[in-house]
């Protein structure tokens, strides 16, 4: 199974972008998404960004992910 993880771009030099969620940033690649702009959320897997997706997926992403970690602990 593989998953994806929501990111919020903050910053783009070529076709790399810093990508943030919970305080956590981590330098991606935006080769699949060339129109990515600072403050787009992204869905990241295996460092590329895969799918630009609206705010309320994001949240709603990562509350699903909070949840699954809290029942696994």
């Amino acid at each position: 199974m593989c998953l994806a993880i929501p990111l919020t771009i903050q910053k783009i030099e070529g076709k790399t972008a810093i990508g943030t969620a919970n305080g956590i940033s981590q330098k991606i690649r935006i080769d699949f998404l060339p129109d990515c702009q600072p403050g787009d959320d992204v869905m990241v897997h295996a460092g590329f960004a895969i799918e630009k997706i609206d705010a309320q997926k994001a949240q709603e992403t990562r509350e699903l992910y909070q949840e699954i970690f809290h029942a696994v602990q």
